[in-house]
């Protein structure tokens, strides 16, 4: 590696010419690092007594690709933005100069031409071919670029960034004194390294120094790593045959975002377990050691256009590309590491359209029952992480519903009494699923001609306003305060309607009958609400009862045989030795110190309904998916157990101990001990610490 102090115009100055790899990100700069970097150049071009202005890093590997040239291609591993951006600057500052007459005089002796600009910085004028521009960007990018430095008109399909700001410099150069903005350009510096790729490792080179500068995300490193590496024709393929057509189908516009979210499916998938969101790109190494390239990016490029049929809901076939919409309103991306898994069995045919139809169609019940319910969804996660392990691949879809019915406390699949109970409670104006909801029940009658429920508004039947009129409290009786309250929002109350400001708050009788009315609609939520002599509690809670009723078969429980249903129970129950312990199993689990385990016990259970309480032959265990605390009982305390490490613990009494290595009863590496009553209280401050560790 060479490293040295230069003026970024003396090095745009040297005959050479900056190619950006194709496994490098698009330009992407903002108006906000546009804006910063030219007031820096303003500034520093205003301000005699600044002599430079350090601008960050250049880092290149020279491949040398003609030969025969004596102009160097430099490859450039960091940098592309603040060259890119410079470029811009140095075009738009000469077209401003072109404008006014060609010529900048700088002072009395010295002036610069536009020309002059171009020939000096932005292109080499004694080559011919490509070696006659300094910059080459990505394939998106290149064709924009060089359009505006050969003073051509860009492309239809050009890049959004490079144009924008080019126009965005080109504003300010005539807001701006010319003269300040050359005289700021010449001193900005950077740090020129070059790279010795026979010695030099690029890629740890380009994670060092990429911690400033617009941050690169998981997708970037990820791109960066497969290709980087790679000799020139080997990146090429690779790149050209999979990599662009994966930015291409997730839209460039979009592609880091959802690449990361697919990346950390995929992984999720193959792994079996969840990455965090930020560590992606690690796990992503350790994961591709020893692998083939082209077998794993072919292996990435097929399962994202898998994710991207889903997500971006490009799927082919109509019925599947319906059920990916359903499950996107709900926006339960947790989903998508198992429905990856079983998109590969439906490309591979070891299910049939009719198999994953189902498939969808049960997953998506599952997830709006649980919605309905008020279920934590904390447990989804870890839940959709796993369940693909359940599947007996020979018997795909029963193994499929037996794996979600079994499922308990807070995973559980809400059966049809319990879902039909809390959907005629729910207050679904304020549910942010109600357009969902909506449309489903509405399009549930007539599916072939679906309604477009975005072409109708939501209308309270009773009014909401509070000073409802006499007409009003004549049909609700005297408790209608007490029924407006507790039914104004629920199911029973709720329809669709294109004529919600005629309809308003008048009477009941009015809303049948006008023009718009109920008697007239063909919705199918107002069937029936035109034949109605009032509307009261009574009719409230009936209608209430038929649409949930109604909605206990848009949003199925599994169908199963039970005897399927046993077996796969019995195998679950197999697979874990079952052993039944209770609180009287406990030896120092008495008097006092059960007093106070029951005390500790609520305060546990009231941070989330969904917590579950297991005892263990030794010790009682509390956990989401996993153990958070669990409390040995003993002679003269109860000894916990943190599934939490020390160093992630803020303690500032100082009473947990590292126990990691020491073979203690219990999961995890802290533990805290409680006697008395007046224990509990910082006892549950450090608890709930774990808890949230482990969501």
């Amino acid at each position: 590696m060479k490293a040295s102090e230069n003026k970024f115009l003396k090095f745009l100055q040297t005959d050479m010419q900056c190619l950006i790899p194709l496994y490098q990100r698009t330009y992407s700069w903002q108006d906000n690092q546009c804006d910063e970097l030219w007031n820096d150049i303003i500034h520093a071009g205003e301000n005699d007594a600044i002599k430079s202005h350090f601008v960050g890093s250049v880092v290149y590997v020279q491949d040398g690709i003609y030969q025969a040239s004596a102009t160097p291609q430099l490859s450039v591993i960091d940098g592309q933005q603040r060259l890119t951006t410079t470029t811009l600057i140095l075009l738009a500052l000469a077209a401003t100069i072109d404008k006014h007459g060609g010529t900048l005089q700088l002072n009395e002796v010295e002036s610069i031409t536009a020309k002059k600009i171009r020939n000096l910085y932005i292109c080499n004028p004694n080559e011919d071919g490509p070696l006659f521009y300094k910059l080459i960007l990505t394939k998106s990018d290149r064709t924009t670029l060089l359009a505006l430095v050969n003073g051509e008109k860009v492309p239809e399909e050009y890049s959004k960034r490079v144009l924008e700001n080019f126009e965005f410099f080109l504003e300010r150069l005539e807001q701006a004194n010319l003269v300040d903005v050359y005289k700021g350009l010449q001193k900005l510096m950077i740090v020129d390294i070059s790279l010795d790729r026979g010695n030099d490792n690029p890629q740890l080179i380009f994670e060092s120094l990429n911690s400033t500068g617009l941050k690169l995300s998981q997708a970037d490193l990820i791109r960066n790593y497969v290709l980087m590496d790679l000799p020139p024709d080997h990146q090429s393929k690779v790149y050209r045959e999979f990599w662009f057509p994966i930015e291409k189908r997730f839209g460039h516009a979009e592609y880091t975002k959802l690449f990361d979210r697919f990346m950390r499916d995929y992984l999720t998938l193959k792994l079996g377990r969840i990455p965090n969101i930020d560590a992606v790109y690690q796990e992503f190494k350790v994961f591709s050691l020893e692998k083939d390239i082209d077998s794993l990016v072919k292996d990435i490029d097929q399962y994202s256009q898998y994710f991207v049929n889903m997500a971006l809901e490009k799927e082919p076939k109509a019925q599947l590309l319906k059920r990916f919409v359903n499950l996107n309103e709900l926006k339960v991306d947790v989903v998508y590491p198992f429905l990856l898994d079983v998109y590969s069995d439906y490309a591979k045919e070891v299910i049939d359209l009719e198999t994953f139809n189902e498939i969808l169609d049960v997953l998506e019940s599952y997830v709006f029952r649980r919605a309905i319910c008020e279920i934590p969804t904390n447990a989804l996660n870890k839940t959709f992480a796993t369940l693909y392990k359940e599947i007996d691949t020979s018997d795909y879809l029963s193994s499929f519903k037996a794996a979600l019915m079994l499922k308990d406390a807070a995973r559980r699949y809400p059966s049809d009494d319990e879902f039909i109970r809390k959907f005629q409670e729910k207050d679904v104006y304020n549910f942010r699923n109600k357009n969902y909801l909506l449309t489903r029940l509405e399009n549930s009658r007539h599916s072939r001609e679906p309604v477009n429920v975005g072409d109708y508004t939501i209308e309270h039947i009773l009014p909401q306003n509070s000073n409802l009129s006499d007409s009003w409290r004549a049909d609700l009786g005297e408790s209608w305060k007490e029924v407006q309250a507790k039914y104004l929002h629920t199911i029973g109350n709720l329809t669709l309607t294109g004529y919600n400001s005629e309809l308003s708050d008048r009477p009941f009788k009015e809303k049948q009958s006008i023009s718009g009315g109920f008697k007239s609609s063909n919705l199918f939520l107002n069937k029936g609400l035109g034949e109605l002599t009032s509307w009261n509690e009574a009719a409230i809670t009936s209608r209430a009862s038929e649409l949930s009723k109604l909605a206990s078969k848009v949003w199925i429980y599994p169908a199963i045989n039970e005897s399927t249903l046993e077996s796969y129970r019995n195998r679950k129950i197999q697979k874990k030795e079952i052993v039944e312990y209770s609180l009287d199993s406990y030896e120092y689990l008495k008097g006092d110190m059960l007093n106070l385990f029951k005390q500790l016990e609520v305060s546990i259970k009231a941070l989330d309904p969904a917590i579950l309480e297991e005892n263990k032959k030794l010790y009682i265990a509390f956990k989401t998916d996993s153990n958070f605390v669990d409390v040995v009982p003993q002679k003269s305390r109860l000894r916990l157990s943190l599934n939490v490490d020390l160093g992630d613990i803020k303690d500032p009494h100082n009473l947990c101990e590292d126990v990691s290595g020491k073979g203690r009863w219990g999961n995890g590496n802290t533990q805290l001990g409680i006697s008395k009553s007046e224990d509990i209280e910082y006892a549950m401050y450090i608890i709930k610490q774990a808890y949230e560790a482990s969501l």
